[in-house]
């Protein structure tokens, strides 16, 4: 295997964290307004991620800045390409981590709400794009001889690409209801396994559609049993929620992420960006790479650091491990109860 394709790996690799972490991550924002029935109740919520969603958004900067290094044809021609829907992502991205920390620096109600309805926008619209994004990827986009992207915005909403969204915002809504079950305690413990449910259907339905297309358009066999371990993996996430086992559940809705990502790169290699117009004009992990001598230094570099950054954040989350309740939020017994009484 030569170093280009190591990359492709690694890169792979880096997205499929980033989606594992930032997906529940996502999940609990946009579950932050449906299933919480009081300010209490969403605090807990946002507690389940507040030590550690900052943590999860280094994966994608990870991602960016190693396709950056590795391919950058690849990097320029997405970036420029994909230049609105990165953007708005971007932005939400922002402004939802001012939001986190910006909620609670007032106590007025107007002020808190406003917050969190940032944070339901901008987990949602995010978990959404991305799908597009890399379903657009993976079918392949209008690309020219010179590298360059030649096609339009309404290009990328095309039905795959628009059917792609739609999973990964009802994968990343499952998988969060899957965590907050997994965190919390109390009546919103059991709402979230519900919830659960219902958007594990929705999932499960979405997925195969879009798992089958894509086996047939563009699969292969490495993809087929990654789409097999994505379907086994998810029945099974199902399963394990409706007897009580959240730490199972979390577990294979990971697993099915995991999988779900894997098959895309999986369909994708030995492209890493085709062209919709010619197979000749696809951007390859050959004719996309950095040079070798740059690609030695990065995996030097990456074999010293990669260790110590997943050290530090598995340590994290063991730090954070326990469950949350009400009753662990000021004040969360008396609103509950007016919530009850109301």
């Amino acid at each position: 295997m030569q170093l280009h394709d190591v990359w492709f790996v690694l890169i792979a690799v880096l997205w499929i964290g980033y989606f594992f972490l930032e997906g529940f991550d996502f999940g609990i924002g946009i579950l932050s307004k449906p299933l919480a029935r009081d300010t209490a109740e969403r605090r807990v919520l946002i507690n389940t991620i507040g030590p550690v969603w900052d943590g999860n958004e280094v994966w994608l900067l990870t991602a960016g800045g190693a396709t950056f290094a590795a391919f950058p044809d690849w990097y320029a021609t997405l970036f420029s390409g994909f230049y609105i829907p990165l953007l708005v992502i971007l932005v939400c991205l922002i402004v939802r981590g001012v939001a986190f920390e910006y909620r609670a620096k007032r106590d007025g109600a107007r002020w808190q709400r406003n917050w969190e309805e940032a944070i339901f926008w901008t987990s949602l619209l995010p978990a959404f794009l991305w799908g597009v994004a890399f379903a657009n990827i993976v079918r392949g986009v209008d690309i020219d001889a010179q590298k360059n992207f030649v096609g339009s915005f309404w290009d990328l909403l095309n039905p795959y690409a628009l059917l792609g969204g739609l999973v990964t915002l009802a994968l990343f809504t499952f998988h969060g209801a899957v965590f907050a079950a997994l965190k919390t305690v109390g009546e919103i413990r059991d709402r979230a396994r519900t919830a659960a449910l219902g958007a594990g259907l929705a999932t499960a339905a979405l997925a195969l559609v879009f798992q089958i297309w894509t086996q047939v358009d563009s699969g292969n066999g490495r993809s087929l049993v990654a789409l097999t371990v994505a379907v086994v993996a998810l029945l099974g996430a199902l399963a394990a929620n409706q007897l009580r086992r959240e730490g199972w559940a979390f577990v294979l809705s990971g697993v099915t992420i995991v999988a779900a990502v894997a098959m895309l790169f999986l369909s994708l290699f030995p492209n890493v960006m085709p062209s919709s117009l010619n197979d000749a004009w696809s951007l390859t992990v050959s004719n996309a790479a950095s040079a070798p001598y740059t690609l030695k230094l990065m995996t030097i570099v990456a074999a010293v650091f990669t260790p110590l950054v997943l050290l530090y954040q598995g340590w994290t989350y063991w730090v954070f491990r326990k469950r949350i309740g009400v009753q662990h939020i000021p004040g969360g017994h008396q609103s509950a109860a007016a919530t009850e009484q109301g």
